[in-house]
């Protein structure tokens, strides 16, 4: 993403050290990656494989990266992603290398986690409230999710909830749980009906000209050995468990938690050529700034009630930092709000579960 009003997330940034009896925060400059989405003339077939012409006339995104950035070490194996949409659908597909193709779980909604697989996260209006989480693994089987709020402001993730139309397949270079032979890797393929995402965008599906999305990717990988029926994890002697497993994604999220919204990368919608001389980069959002100046709020405010178990009787110090940014506790809670930095003026606000909301004067 060329230089933009983004660039000021990083100096709006307040650090903070996280311990076991602190708020868990970013270690990292929110710094968003970008994605400029074509409109597909044709719709890719979901079958799993990428070879459709639609697929070959955009880019594919960064490679990832791990969750925490640059804080650790590069991925073992390459993954990246592409997007596309139309009138009926918002189009993912991925590219995973992967020497050890494993995958058990046949059920839909089994926690796919606990296995390797590939996570799309969509919050359409930014929020960081109701949102969608998708999980699958090289069997394509699918565990979809519906989050009222993150985790850190009390959920709840909605499990029985099925993304109505969902299409997803899976495309194999290798054999799965066969740990005789070195795999090549997988591919998959998602398409996401926008009469499922209307139902948390709030705001015009299919995307306007320009409309911008947080997104994000994440994959899973766990360390395997070889059994005679497949594999198992492996397990740390020092621990006499699995090793931890690697998440990796596309725009990094700072710490280990993908439910930090907040983070996540920026898609913008366009009818444009992405790969033309002549196509619109995306754009930066002054207003991104005011957002995430009363997310470090939010998270000084998060800090003193996990460490002294209350609101801070005076929020002012939380609040310190430029631009100036008012609190006020509420009965339940806190209120914090911050005038639009952008042309759209009015008012930005954050409350104690984390949701951004803008008003009007």
């Amino acid at each position: 993403m060329r230089s933009s009003a983004l660039a000021v997330l990083a100096a709006c940034l307040i650090p903070f050290s996280s311990s076991a009896d602190s708020f868990p925060v970013p270690k990292i400059d929110c710094e968003p990656r970008a994605y400029l989405c074509a409109r597909a003339d044709q719709p890719p077939s979901v079958d799993g494989r990428l070879d459709e012409e639609a697929w070959r006339h955009v880019r594919w995104t960064e490679d990832f990266v791990d969750i925490e950035g640059d804080l650790r070490p590069t991925p073992r194996y390459r993954t990246r992603a592409k997007m596309l949409w139309d009138a009926e659908s918002f189009y993912v597909c991925a590219e995973m290398e992967e020497p050890e193709l494993w995958a058990t779980y046949k059920i839909r909604d089994s926690v796919i986690y606990h296995e390797n697989d590939f996570e799309v996260f969509i919050d359409p209006d930014g929020d960081t409230h109701e949102y969608y989480e998708l999980e699958l693994n090289a069997l394509g089987t699918v565990w979809d999710l519906l989050l009222i709020r993150p985790y850190r402001d009390g959920g709840p993730a909605v499990h029985a909830w099925d993304i109505p139309g969902l299409r997803a397949a899976v495309s194999l270079e290798g054999t799965l749980n066969d740990p005789s032979d070195r795999d090549a890797g997988w591919t998959v393929e998602i398409a996401f009906p926008w009469a499922a995402l209307a139902e948390c965008a709030h705001r015009a599906v299919p995307p306007q000209e320009g409309d911008r999305w947080r997104v994000n990717f994440s994959r899973v990988e766990w360390r395997l050995k070889p059994q005679t029926n497949g594999y198992a994890k492996m397990i740390d002697p020092a621990a006499g468990k699995p090793y931890p497993e690697d998440n990796w994604v596309w725009s990094p999220q700072g710490l280990i938690a993908m439910h930090y919204p907040e983070m996540w990368g920026i898609v913008q919608f366009t009818t444009d050529d992405p790969l033309s001389s002549s196509a619109v980069d995306v754009q930066g959002d002054p207003d991104d700034a005011a957002r995430w100046r009363l997310r470090t709020v939010y998270y000084a405010m998060k800090d003193a009630w996990t460490r002294a178990g209350g609101w801070p009787a005076s929020p002012v110090e939380a609040a310190a930092g430029e631009p100036p940014v008012e609190v006020r506790l509420t009965q339940t809670g806190f209120e914090a709000t911050l005038p639009g930095l952008g042309q759209a003026g009015g008012t930005w606000h954050i409350d104690h579960e984390g949701r951004t909301w803008r008003t009007q004067p």
